[in-house]
C-alpha cells in the first residue's frame, strides 16, 4: 500500500546552467502536488542548509562532483521527517535526517527520497549543529585522527584557520590536549576580534599568512617543547601551502582538503627530500559515502554529537538568512575575509496533511 500526501507549493533553490551562483542559481515555487508515498520513501521537511565553499564551486562548475542540470543546491542540511512509507522501520515521524551522500540538494522546503539517502542524527542538539554536522566537523576528525599517531601535547598547524573546518579542527583539537597552530590572513578588518574568538574556542597560537614566513614564526616552531607540528592540514593552496610545509616535522604528514586561493600546490623540494615530510589528500564526501554505518563512522558520529551536547563543539560562526534572500547570501559567502557561515532558513509552512 502507498501513503497519500500533498505539497503546498514547496519553494527549491536550482541552477539549469553552471555560472555565477548569483545569476544562475533561482527560486522555484511548484504548485500543489499530491502524491502516493513509495513504501520505501520519506516525506521530509527542510529546517536549514548551509551554504559551503562545495555548494558554490558545484554550482560554478569546477568542483569535482556535478549533479545533473536542472540540480537543487545545497550538500548538507537538517530536514524533519513528516511521513515514512510502509516499509521503512529506521525511520519515524518526527526524526531529524541529513543526506547520506553529496549532491542531494538540500536548498528546497521539502523532499521526497528514498529512506537509505538519508541519515538520521539526533534532535536533542540545535538546528544549526545539525545543519552543518555532516561537512566540517567529520572532516575536522577524521584528520586529526587517520593520517598520524598523535600524541597529547602534540602540535597541529593549519591555513584557514577560521573556516568551519578551521574552527572544528581547534575545539577537537583541545578536548585531545593537542595545540595548535592557526594561520589567518593578513590584513582582515576583523583581526583582533577573530583572534579573540578563535583562541576563546581553544587555539594555542594564531598568526597571520605574512607572519608565517618571518624569522619569528621560526622563532617560534623551534621553542615548542614537543617539536615542530607533526601534522599540517591546508585548505587554501598556493604560496600559503609552501609557507605551511617549511614548518612541519620530520617525517611528518600534510594534509589537503580544500584549496580556497584557486592556485595549485607548489611543492619545495626541501621538506620533501630532508624532511621526508608525506603529502596527503583527503575529501570527506567519499569517506562518508565508504563508510556508512561502519564502527568507525558509528564512532565518529557519537564522538561529534557528544561534543555538540556537551558544549566543547560550538556552533560554527554563521548568519541565518531567510530563504527569500537566497541571492544576498549566495553573495556574502563569496566575499574575501568572511567567517560567518551563511544558513539558509527554509519555510516551514509548506505541509498540508
Amino acid at each position: 500500500m502507498h501513503s497519500s500526501a500533498t505539497l503546498r507549493t514547496p519553494k527549491s533553490l536550482i541552477y539549469a546552467a553552471h555560472g555565477d551562483p548569483t545569476q544562475v542559481v533561482r527560486r522555484v515555487d511548484s504548485p500543489v502536488i499530491a502524491f502516493q508515498l513509495e513504501d520505501d520513501h520519506v516525506l521530509i521537511r527542510m529546517l536549514a542548509a548551509p551554504i559551503n565553499p562545495a555548494d558554490i564551486n558545484m554550482i560554478q562548475g569546477v568542483y569535482r562532483l556535478l549533479p545533473p542540470l536542472p540540480a537543487v543546491g545545497g550538500n548538507e542540511g537538517v530536514g524533519e521527517v513528516m511521513q515514512v512509507g510502509k516499509a521503512v522501520t529506521e525511520l519515524q515521524t518526527g526524526d531529524w535526517v541529513v543526506p547520506a551522500a553529496a549532491g542531494w540538494g538540500t536548498w528546497r522546503m521539502a523532499a521526497v527520497c528514498p529512506s537509505i539517502e538519508v541519515m538520521k542524527v539526533p534532535n536533542d542538539i540545535s538546528v544549526v549543529s545539525a545543519a552543518t554536522l555532516l561537512v566540517n566537523p567529520p572532516t575536522a576528525y577524521r584528520m586529526l585522527v587517520d593520517f598520524v599517531k598523535l600524541s597529547p601535547g602534540d602540535y597541529v598547524i593549519q591555513n584557514g584557520a577560521n573556516s568551519g573546518v578551521g574552527q572544528a579542527v581547534i575545539q577537537m583539537a583541545a578536548q585531545m590536549s593537542l595545540h595548535t597552530i592557526n594561520v589567518i590572513r593578513e590584513g582582515r578588518p576583523d583581526h583582533d576580534h577573530l583572534v579573540k574568538y578563535l583562541k576563546d574556542l581553544g587555539a594555542t597560537h594564531v598568526v597571520t599568512d605574512e607572519y608565517l614566513k618571518s624569522k619569528e614564526m621560526s622563532d617560534l616552531i623551534k621553542s615548542l617543547p614537543s617539536g615542530a607540528p607533526r601534522l599540517a592540514l591546508n585548505c587554501v593552496g598556493g604560496r600559503s601551502f609552501v609557507d605551511l610545509l617549511k614548518h612541519v616535522a620530520f617525517r611528518g604528514v600534510c594534509v589537503t582538503y580544500g584549496g580556497m586561493s584557486k592556485q595549485p600546490l607548489y611543492v619545495p623540494v626541501g621538506p620533501l627530500i630532508f624532511n621526508d615530510v608525506k603529502l596527503c589528500g583527503f575529501w570527506n564526501s567519499r569517506w562518508i559515502s565508504e563508510n556508512r554505518g561502519s564502527e568507525s563512522a558509528n564512532i565518529m558520529w557519537d564522538y561529534l554529537v557528544n561534543m555538540l551536547r556537551s558544549g566543547h563543539l560550538r556552533e560554527p560562526l554563521h548568519r541565518l538568512v531567510p530563504m527569500e534572500d537566497f541571492t544576498s547570501a549566495l553573495s556574502r559567502s563569496m566575499e574575501p575575509f568572511v567567517s560567518e557561515k551563511q544558513i539558509l532558513i527554509l519555510n516551514e509552512h509548506f505541509l498540508q496533511k
